[in-house]
């Protein structure tokens, strides 16, 4: 069962995502509210994949992503977009990420990005 480690500031967002993958055979090892958490929270549970919010208080989801990626070369992480960020996602997917998927989330679209990178 593939473990997921959730990055995102709106507790809805989170619980939104959750249900998906929980629904579908990933187990969600722990959920941050920002990046900073989330960096810690990868340390400590070695997900096998991360969905990251861009836009974030504390750290945003770009730096998150290069910090995650100097801790663990072969981080698997999935950038959550709100329509409108394509600049950004280019840079996370330029600092490592890689996949992204928009919000609202569409479950097959969420799958389907987790699958890929997964491999």
């Amino acid at each position: 069962m593939p473990k997921v480690l959730i990055v995102d500031d709106a507790a809805f967002m989170r619980m939104m995502l959750k249900d998906i993958l929980t629904k579908n055979g990933f187990e969600v090892v722990g959920e941050a509210p920002n990046g900073l958490k989330g960096v810690e929270m990868y340390k400590a549970e070695k997900p096998d994949v991360v969905t990251m919010d861009i836009t974030m208080p504390e750290m945003d989801g770009i730096e998150a992503v290069k910090q995650i990626k100097a801790i663990d070369p072969n981080a698997k992480i999935i950038m959550c977009s709100a329509m409108g960020q394509q600049a950004m996602v280019m840079e996370a997917i330029k600092s490592g990420a890689r996949d992204f998927i928009v919000k609202p989330f569409q479950p097959e679209r969420v799958l389907e990005a987790l699958k890929k990178v997964l491999g």
